[in-house]
This record gives structure tokens, sequence and C-alpha cells, in this order.
């Protein structure tokens, strides 16, 4: 099957949607869910154009996991989660509801349950608020 150059995420790589940008660089953007399960969900896309892993080149499954690696880091330290959810689906049946590649980071707290996928949009202020705290932690890494 093609890659669908319409889906959401390739049109916010192109920059025609806005983001809450959270890193990039020349292979990766990592941007906060707008409906996030738990405060910090973040993103983690490849630029190459790959509806699954299995599609992506070697050199950007590369870059994308190091990526989530290091900004997983970065969204641990700035919500304070003792754990993590990491996760990446692979097709409609698998639970992958934008057909681009792409790394779930999910902070976890014992009793706190995840809020629904895709259910309800978090406050704009809130997610630029919780961007700051990534990016500020990001830098602190280096």
């Amino acid at each position: 099957m093609a890659y669908d150059n319409t889906n959401i995420f390739a049109r916010i790589l192109r920059g025609e949607l806005p983001c809450q940008r959270v890193f990039e660089d020349e292979h990766t953007l990592v941007f906060l869910d707008i409906m996030p399960q738990a405060d910090g969900h973040t993103l983690v896309l490849p630029k190459e154009p790959a509806e699954f892993i299995t599609d992506l080149s070697d050199g950007a499954l590369q870059a994308t996991i190091l990526t989530t690696r290091n900004l997983a880091r970065a969204v641990q330290q700035a919500t304070g989660a003792p754990g993590l959810l990491i996760s990446q689906f692979n097709g409609v049946a698998a639970g992958q509801t934008v057909p681009h590649v792409h790394f779930h980071i999910i902070p976890r707290f014992p009793d706190l349950r995840l809020r629904s996928h895709g259910r309800e949009k978090a406050d704009a202020a809130e997610l630029a608020t919780m961007a700051e705290k990534i990016i500020v932690a990001l830098a602190h890494q280096r």
C-alpha cells in the first residue's frame, strides 16, 4: 500500500498544521499529543514517509529510536513520572490511528489511570507549559 501523504502527521511535518513542538532535527520531529492519555504524552515521528516501522530505512529507524530514548528521559524528568509507557503501533488492527510511523511516550504513575486515546483535547496553555518543561529537561541532558 502506498504512503498517504494527506495524513495528519504528514501535514504537520510539512508545516501545514500546527503542533506543540518539543524537539526537531533533520530526521525527526517531536511534539505533544493534543489528546493526551496522560500529561506529557509525547509523539516522536521520523520525517521519512512510512506507514509501518518495517517500511523505514535503517537510518530513519535508528534516528527515530535514538530520539525516542532521549525524549523519554526528558519527559520522565519533566513530569516526575516513576515509569513510562513507550508504544508503537503498526496497522489499524494493532491500534494505529494515523498512518505514519510514530512512537508514543506516555508518563505513568501508579495510581493514575490513562485517559482514553483520542477522546479529549488538552488545553493549549497546559500543552505549552508542558512542552517548555520537556524542552528545559532536554537541554539539561546535553
